[in-house]
């Protein structure tokens, strides 16, 4: 590519991905007439996505070497007086980025579906689904402005619904995607009243215009507070991160959606979905820069969600869970970053944490293959001897996910705690330890699933349940009954292991020094260093990848991960019945974490009731009664009446008139008479 990007190349790529949806989806399903077979629908949309993730790699290229960008729109859509709706791609350092994280872990999800859902009634539906959201999901990354953006924002939304609830026969999941799909509506209602304002206040939806006009958004007050305008705009916008990328208190929904199949938990909750919003904020920087008030609002957010969603991951029994668990609190890392203003540091870690992550839900999917579909870590143990691939990718990412020096959750992670700590916001100190303290706690969990999963005794003959159905139908899909030994996965699932654990070891210790130090992210990310010193004192502190990682090893972080998995190990290979004897002493402790701090019992049962009793009332008092009863039948019944009094007067006898026309000339009389004197 030269220095100036085609924007026919780059429509092509959010557009390969969507032409091998709608054909699998038109003629590889029952809506289409099944007109096309397995083979060809897997083969059609992992192509797509082929394509697509080569010319985001030529794009990620071009940018980074020949210094290209694109801003431009592609579509007018409608003007609205001075607004402009319109369709546009913004590409840059930021963006190039995404659509190689998005394109490469959409490929490596598409290629091993082929394996886990081989026997899976949907699974030509499940290849338009997966397809379709990474069309959306590009659509979100690539947007020049917030009408497209928000487009994007809603489509994944959508597409996660229905892949969350993809196996529609599981009451367990049908109750997940709805409850995923409700919580996000709330998070998206302060989103698209962000996306009001700007456009009310600036004129403009585009990106480019609204971030000129940024400076004369500080200086407006919101009106009748004493707010400033810039502060309810970003904290409106953060509230729909806090939906999409799950943070506390919209975080319930992303543990239920482990119901829909392994495959999504990677390429949705892990690597794009939920980090829509750690993207959004990243590209809103010169906003979020003009408002102290709401990067502390997002700071303290952020070491919340990093600090207590890891501890709910230690009680986890299900090996999704755990993941799913891991995944909030990495994304609170993120966000404690976006708060400190170490906006690329926050993009750095997504980039990181989408690949190790993404490892790890697939290497739990091929476990649970392996193991027959039993899901539970507690009827595991000693499967390192019979699935070695799926063993040491696992181990590979849980090395890189607890921030091992030399791993790529090492720079990432290290660089979040630092730019913390060196913030000046209120709410930093609070969210340094948080963050300090989710070290130790990240890798207990992660390492006493890796223990109870791959050494110790072998404990799958002694599951008191049968069968544990990922897949959500009463058989075992080929794979014999639950007490057989396990074995490792085909080729087609441990191949997208061994090629995420790659970028999991490496991709840190690569780009650290461009992505954080250098140009990489120069027009994308604006951070005003006279206010906030934490990438300044970071870059000053830094010197090379290789000094870094070495300086880790004798630094809090690496000794408290350290601490996590000696205990882990301690607790259970060595003596496994201490952990029961802690569940007996702290059972109050244990139940608050076992009933997620009663959160979904507080939503299902104050929230949820509330609203429907709101609703009855406005129902039966403001409709029935006011509308219907009072307005719509109450005026007819008025007019009825009326008009029976008038139809009684209008007999039709000549001399009923005649009496009427005296009457009324008498009237008239003794009025001018008497009142007119």
């Amino acid at each position: 590519m030269s220095a100036t990007l085609s924007a026919s190349t780059l429509l092509a790529v959010p557009l390969a991905p969507l032409v091998g949806a709608a054909v699998a989806g038109l003629f590889g399903t029952k809506f289409g007439g099944n007109h096309i077979g397995r083979k060809v629908t897997h083969s059609l949309t992992i192509l797509g996505v082929l394509v697509a993730f080569i010319i985001s790699a030529m794009t990620l290229k071009s940018v980074v070497v020949d210094g290209a960008r694109f801003n431009a729109t592609l579509y007018e859509w409608m003007v609205v007086g001075g607004l402009k709706m319109e369709v546009g791609f913004m590409v840059d350092g930021l963006t190039a980025m995404m659509m190689c994280v998005v394109t490469f872990v959409s490929l490596m999800v598409h290629i091993y579906t082929i394996g886990y859902m081989e026997e899976d009634d949907g699974y030509n539906r499940f290849f338009a689904y997966i397809s379709l959201f990474t069309f959306s999901m590009l659509m979100l990354v690539m947007s020049n402005n917030m009408l497209q953006l928000f487009f994007g924002w809603e489509a994944v939304g959508l597409v996660s619904y229905l892949l969350i609830g993809f196996w529609f026969n599981k009451p367990t999941a049908i109750f997940a995607n709805m409850k995923a799909f409700l919580v996000n509506r709330v998070g998206d209602f302060g989103f698209i009243l962000g996306i009001g304002l700007i456009a009310a206040y600036a004129g403009t939806l585009n990106y480019t215009e609204a971030f000129a006009k940024a400076g004369t958004l500080a200086g407006i007050t919101f009106p009748g507070t004493e707010w400033m305008l810039i502060t309810v705009i970003c904290i409106c916008l953060f509230i729909g991160a806090m939906g999409k990328s799950a943070q506390f208190p919209l975080h319930v929904w992303l543990p239920d959606s482990m119901e829909g199949p392994t495959p999504i938990s990677a390429l949705i909750h892990a690597a794009t979905m939920v980090t829509a919003g750690i993207f959004m904020v990243a590209r809103m920087s010169p906003l979020f820069e003009l408002s102290d008030t709401a990067l502390s609002f997002i700071l303290v957010i952020g070491a919340i969600t990093a600090l207590f969603m890891g501890f709910l991951g230690i009680i986890q029994n299900d090996i999704k869970r755990v993941v799913a668990y891991s995944t909030l609190s990495q994304l609170g890392y993120m966000t404690v970053a976006l708060g400190a203003s170490a906006y690329s540091v926050a993009v750095f870690h997504l980039m990181t944490h989408a690949f190790f992550k993404a490892l790890l839900f697939l290497g739990a999917g091929s476990v649970i293959i392996g193991m027959h579909h039993n899901q539970d870590i507690r009827w595991m143990g000693g499967v390192r001897k019979y699935m070695p691939i799926t063993w040491i990718t696992s181990l590979l990412g849980s090395l890189a996910l607890i921030g091992t020096p030399f791993f790529a959750g090492f720079y990432s992670k290290d660089s979040i705690i630092e730019a913390v700590h060196e913030s000046h916001l209120w709410g930093a100190n609070f969210a340094y330890y948080a963050v300090l303290a989710g070290v130790f706690i990240t890798a207990f969990y992660s390492f006493r699933m890796y223990f109870l999963v791959f050494h110790g005794e072998e404990r799958y003959d002694q599951n008191p349940d049968a069968h544990h159905d990922d897949h959500g139908h009463g058989d075992d899909h080929g794979h014999g009954h639950h007490d057989h030994k396990p074995h490792e996965s085909p080729m087609v699932v441990w191949l997208p292991l061994v090629l995420l654990a790659i970028p999991s070891v490496v991709i840190g210790f690569m780009t650290i020094e461009p992505m954080l130090f250098g140009e990489f992210f120069k027009n994308a990310i604006f951070v005003d260093v006279s206010k906030h010193h934490a990438m300044k004192e970071l870059e000053e502190a830094f010197h090379g990848p290789v000094a870094m990682a070495i300086h880790g090893l004798q630094a809090a972080p690496f000794w408290l991960a350290l601490a996590g998995v000696v205990l882990s190990w301690y607790m259970y290979m060595k003596n496994p019945a201490l952990p029961a004897a802690i569940k007996r002493a702290c059972g109050p402790i244990y139940r608050l974490l076992e009933n997620k701090y009663y959160m979904d019992w507080f939503n299902e049962n104050v929230i949820a009731r509330a609203t429907r009793a709101l609703g009855t009332g406005l129902w039966k008092g403001g409709d029935q009664a006011l509308i219907d009863g009072a307005v719509v039948n109450g005026s007819w019944k008025v007019i009825g009446r009326i008009s029976g009094v008038v139809r009684w007067m209008q007999s039709g006898y000549i001399y009923h008139y005649a009496f009427a026309m005296l009457l009324g000339i008498f009237i008239l009389m003794t009025y001018f008479v008497w009142f007119k004197r």
